[in-house]
């Protein structure tokens, strides 16, 4: 790529993090305006999954004011959820890792690593000490009555600021740092061989796809066993998708390799969508019990079948869909683009503090979700627009 391109590119996409990159390989595709809008897409999904947790009440969260009186908002809100996390994060990591090989080999080792350690390290702290602490405020605006469904039950003093210190959903970062070292390390360690092994790798078909879906369905239900979904291990709430994180990582690798978010066929995005709709109508209502969750249970087996296939068949859809509708750059969507990272680090705060703001408004809660989400997303990416106006800022997000 000229550096004229190169200096487009990162013009188009704003700050270099894993999520808002453009590979420096020099194909046809060199900068993909779908990926950038395909992932602005899942940042707004990330916002309304966590307005989502607040009206349920599910799970702990910041500050919640769940729908007990609404049996029909509590059922939508938590399948919103459930089909959420089957499939959103793993994309996330699918689409990072398909960024990594370019930026590697661009930066060099030292500088890829300085560089990650800057963009997601520097954030993921300034979240757990100043972010989370905010935004477990929250709590203390509850009813008494639901403090129980939060990490903290007695009154604020400053003694709890130590415990108010959380990754929260900056645990993506975590991870996404973890796999990129193991990255570098394997590249350090067997680079010859890994480029020889994935650099013609051919596009997968329909019977490879079903083959990684059994096995990725396997390996997780194995998991769960050990790690239920819901169940939190040093600060990671999503543990038991681990095998689908670190695969979907390493294929985004191999697709960046052999160009395949431009290869796939379209059809096979049909497929996709068909393959996540059937696994939904036969395996889904065979899962539904408290039961999924893990322990070595069958529904676990057939909840952990559907969310592979689910999720395999959704990335194909959206990779698909996205390149078909959504790959001419406008104004919009390269101002969303640049503030898609800084969205991710910043807005769990503005979404309780939008909850607090509405709780006082007594309407329907699935109207009052739509509310909080019709002021909650613009709020979040116009306070983006600020933060790395602040000085230094944008070298960070």
């Amino acid at each position: 790529m000229s550096s004229q391109a190169e200096q487009t590119t990162r013009e188009s996409v704003g700050a270099d993090t894993t999520m808002i990159q453009t590979p420096a390989k020099a194909t046809s595709s060199s900068h993909l305006v779908f990926v950038d809008n395909l992932k602005v897409a899942l940042i707004i999904l990330v916002v309304l999954h966590h307005f989502a947790l607040s009206y349920t009440g599910n799970t702990p969260f910041y500050y919640v004011e769940p729908a007990s009186h609404d049996i029909l908002a509590f059922f939508v809100l938590l399948l919103f959820q459930l089909f959420n996390q089957a499939y959103f994060m793993g994309l996330f990591f699918l689409i990072s890792g398909y960024f990594t090989p370019g930026s590697f080999e661009r930066k060099g080792a030292k500088s890829y690593l300085k560089d990650r350690l800057l963009r997601l390290g520097i954030p993921t702290l300034i979240f757990m000490f100043i972010l989370n602490p905010l935004a477990s405020l929250g709590v203390y605006q509850m009813p008494a009555a639901l403090i129980k469904l939060s990490p903290f039950t007695t009154p604020f003093t400053w003694q709890q600021y130590p415990k108010m210190i959380m990754i929260g959903p900056m645990w993506f970062a975590v991870m996404l740092l973890i796999f990129e070292f193991g990255y570098v390390a394997w590249q350090m360690v067997a680079k010859r061989w890994t480029n020889r092994m994935i650099n013609n790798s051919v596009l997968p078909n329909f019977r490879v796809i079903f083959a990684f879906i059994l096995v990725l369905a396997l390996t997780s239900y194995l998991v769960r066993i050990v790690l239920p979904l819901g169940k939190y291990f040093l600060g990671f709430p999503t543990l038991a998708y681990f095998p689908q994180y670190l695969s979907f990582f390493l294929i985004g690798i191999l697709a960046f390799r052999n160009n395949w978010f431009r290869a796939l066929p379209g059809s096979m995005g049909k497929r996709g969508f068909w393959l996540a709709l059937v696994a939904t109508l036969i395996l889904f209502p065979a899962a539904m019990s408290p039961l999924i969750l893990g322990n070595g249970t069958w529904q676990s087996g057939v909840y952990a079948l559907w969310d592979s296939a689910f999720s395999v068949g959704m990335c194909l859809f959206l990779i698909t869909l996205f390149r078909r509708f959504f790959d001419n750059p406008s104004k919009l969507s390269m101002f969303l683009s640049q503030q898609a990272f800084t969205v991710y680090v910043i807005h769990i705060p503005l979404v309780v503090l939008v909850a607090v703001t509405l709780r006082s408004i007594h309407i329907e809660q699935l109207l009052k979700f739509g509310l909080a989400a019709i002021i909650g997303v613009p709020l979040c990416f116009s306070a983006a627009y600020l933060v790395r106006k602040i000085p230094l800022a944008e070298k960070i997000f």
